[in-house]
């Protein structure tokens, strides 16, 4: 097992949820990046999901566009967050890290050359927006063969039979998108996201973890009641805009936020 399916392992015989924390690599600078992965960990992340700067991210609202582009600024790269995943693993041996963002990047840079530089700086999963799992024999191999997980999204709106082709391909946990829309969009509504989860859980026994809508503690734990995770990043990612002039005082800011989650999804 890679670390992601360690950690979820270690979660289900613990009785608790997973919480997820999203950041975009590079934002509000590059140097600044694992030292908020980092506080992320100390505020009781699970797995961390850091964003390749992108300048089409047509999966995200307005906070996380902006993320990339304070990124993009610097010139950040997709080798520059394999770079800063191997400096966080200096630190880190054992929290799961998954690389999040669209299909472009990679195939720029090659699928094999992606695939041996992702596994070697210690990343465990890879979650492509825009990579449908009809392609995932394009790609799936060559992560599988390197131990990394290939994880996808399910929306709302994804028919039962293409949910069950996504659920074939999924690997490390299952990413259910709670709201028809961007990121950082309406709240979310723990009551539809159970009904969409129950077919779901007849389809796989990867852990549910769900995305989008999920703002302060009261909405994680609403969400935790019925899902194996909880997903966060428009709520951080927005910490992170509000204090780029003032970085050094952000990782306080990621831990507060945070922190509040994951103590209401352990009451």
């Amino acid at each position: 097992m890679n670390r992601i399916d360690q950690r979820f392992a270690a979660l289900k015989e613990e009785g608790r949820r997973a919480l997820i924390p999203y950041i975009t690599a590079g934002d509000p600078a590059p140097e600044h990046t694992v030292g908020f992965m980092h506080a992320l960990v100390r505020a009781g992340a699970d797995v961390i999901e850091l964003g390749v700067p992108f300048s089409d991210p047509m999966a995200d609202g307005p906070v996380i566009q902006k993320a990339c582009e304070r990124a993009l600024v610097h010139g950040v790269r997709l080798t520059d967050l394999i770079e800063m995943v191997r400096e966080f693993r200096r630190g880190d041996a054992e929290t799961p890290v998954v690389l999040m963002g669209y299909l472009n990047p990679v195939e720029r840079m090659g699928l094999e050359a992606f695939a041996d530089a992702a596994r070697d700086a210690g990343i465990d999963g890879v979650l492509l927006v825009d990579m449908p799992p009809e392609e995932a024999d394009l790609m799936g191999p060559a992560l599988k063969a390197r131990g990394l997980a290939s994880i996808f999204l399910v929306a709302p709106t994804t028919s039962r039979a293409r949910a069950a082709t996504i659920c074939a391909h999924g690997e490390g946990y299952l990413y259910y998108v709670s709201l028809k829309g961007v990121t950082g969009g309406a709240s979310v509504d723990a009551a539809d996201v159970a009904e969409h989860l129950a077919p779901l859980r007849e389809m796989t026994e990867l852990p549910l973890c769900v995305g989008f809508g999920i703002r302060d503690g009261a909405s994680a734990a609403e969400v935790g009641r019925v899902a194996d995770g909880v997903i966060v990043g428009s709520a951080l990612v927005s910490r992170i805009a509000e204090h780029a002039e003032r970085p050094e005082a952000i990782p306080a800011e990621l831990e507060a936020v945070l922190g509040e989650m994951r103590q209401a999804l352990d009451a």
